[in-house]
């Protein structure tokens, strides 16, 4: 079979829900699309055994790599084993939603040669339940790399399943880098726009699942290293990306400020939130509104609050 599509999918503990995860793909009767699954967990075979169960829907290949610990080295072995021109990524605890290959599809159909398209996304709780959108500061279209990434230096606005990137230029620019277990598919997104034209896609068509035992929110446990995951980012692409408008690197640096304060906040430490405040404030009314229109602050704040609120994270 030739295959247009390569779903890479790095595995560790995740049966209680890939099964979801499975299912939404499944459900896009997805011919022509692999799916790479790689397993670092001792689970006694309980995520096979749901990948298993999806054998007659889905064209699965399966690697048992308690060698590989970091998503970051799943992922990239399975864009190198990939045998689609095209790849994605999906994590076992986020999904697709209806429609999602069909606009893939289109993309790849108009913009082939584009290094990679993006679209928003949609938030959902533990048990899969519409928390709200994970809009992008980006008009549809077709945009010029470097005009993306500079926006994008400001923060990373893209969920993990929302990119399809060309395989080739993945491979060039050395894929994800296995030091950073948060900012690793930032950095990726910035390197990649670096060497052609981003599509944003016209909705969203995936969604990303928020629950106590994300990374995202067991890593920030960690601040000084969640805050060292955003200045190396900044360190090796910020000087190139914020010449000659200072300001991009002023937004940048307080949405790192901003982070570092809502991820201290979220372990009862709130001193620092003021600080963050007054920076956002020190950018000025036209300033401050661009940061929190390029950060997506609200939306990514709003759901992880009334999730704490319901006690559900």
């Amino acid at each position: 079979m030739t295959f247009w599509l390569s779903v890479i999918m790095p595995i560790h503990g995740g049966a209680a829900l890939l099964g979801a995860t499975l299912a939404s793909v499944a459900a896009e009767a997805p011919e022509g699309v692999e799916l790479r699954l790689y397993n670092s967990a001792d689970d006694d075979g309980a995520a096979r055994s749901v990948a298993h169960g999806f054998a007659d829907r889905l064209d699965i290949v399966w690697q048992d790599r308690p060698d590989l610990k970091p998503w970051t080295a799943k992922t990239n072995l399975g864009v190198a084993e990939a045998r689609a021109p095209h790849v994605v990524m999906l994590h076992q605890d986020d999904i697709w939603l209806p429609g999602h290959l069909a606009a893939v599809r289109k993309t790849i159909a108009e913009d082939g040669d584009a290094v990679m398209s993006v679209a928003s996304s949609q938030f959902i709780g533990p048990a899969g339940q519409d928390i709200g959108r994970w809009r992008l500061p980006f008009a549809p279209g077709r945009h010029q790399g470097r005009a993306f990434a500079q926006t994008l230096i400001v923060q990373n606005t893209i969920a993990i399943p929302s990119p399809v990137i060309a395989r080739e230029a993945w491979l060039a620019v050395g894929g994800l880098d296995d030091a950073l277990w948060f900012s690793a598919d930032w950095e990726l997104y910035l390197k990649l726009a670096a060497r052609g034209d981003v599509v944003v896609r016209d909705r969203a068509t995936t969604a990303f699942r928020v629950h106590g035992g994300s990374l995202t929110m067991t890593g920030s446990r960690d601040l000084g290293d969640y805050r060292r995951q955003h200045d190396i980012v900044l360190a090796r692409h910020g000087a190139a990306l914020t010449m000659p408008d200072r300001g991009v690197l002023r937004r940048a640096r307080t949405s790192v400020a901003l982070n570092c304060a809502l991820a201290a906040a979220a372990q009862g430490r709130a001193m620092a939130l003021p600080g963050a405040l007054l920076r956002l404030a020190a950018l000025g009314p036209a300033g401050a509104r661009q940061c929190l229109n390029e950060t997506a602050l609200i939306d990514r704040v709003r759901p992880r609050f009334a999730l704490a609120l319901a006690r559900a994270l």
